[in-house]
């Protein structure tokens, strides 16, 4: 049987950094929207600010594209950064502590080829 998911967040790339893909070999990616600033927006996939409907949990699961990964850790600033801003680097390896107040964490998986119209989604059980 099937359990509903809830669209916790849902956005969409609508730029992509010419140096965004460099943070790839640290598993790493930077999302931030159109406010991003100057210095910044060469390293960022730069997406829609839309708000937040929950608070975003452990447990739940990052979607890009076709690929899910479940956040295993979540920065405190990571609500109000990714609300407000469109912004929260995205780590990709699996850590259950957060290190970073501003980084989200989810399980590790192959890095997801982010492009233009690509779909980031939080999403609830």
């Amino acid at each position: 049987m099937m359990t509903k998911e809830r669209t916790v967040y849902s956005t969409s790339v609508v730029e992509i950094g010419a140096e965004s893909g460099d943070f790839k070999s640290i598993k790493m990616a930077i999302l931030f929207g159109d406010e991003a600033p100057d210095a910044l927006r060469p390293s960022c996939f730069i997406v829609n600010v839309v708000p937040i409907t929950e608070h975003i949990n452990a447990g739940m699961i990052l979607k890009v594209d076709d690929r899910e990964y479940t956040i295993t850790a979540v920065g405190k600033e990571v609500q109000t950064n990714l609300g407000n801003l469109g912004h929260t680097a995205i780590s990709f390896t699996g850590a259950t502590e957060a290190k970073l107040a501003g980084s989200l964490y989810v399980s590790e998986g192959e890095y997801p080829d982010f492009k233009v119209g690509s779909k980031i989604q939080i999403l609830a059980k």
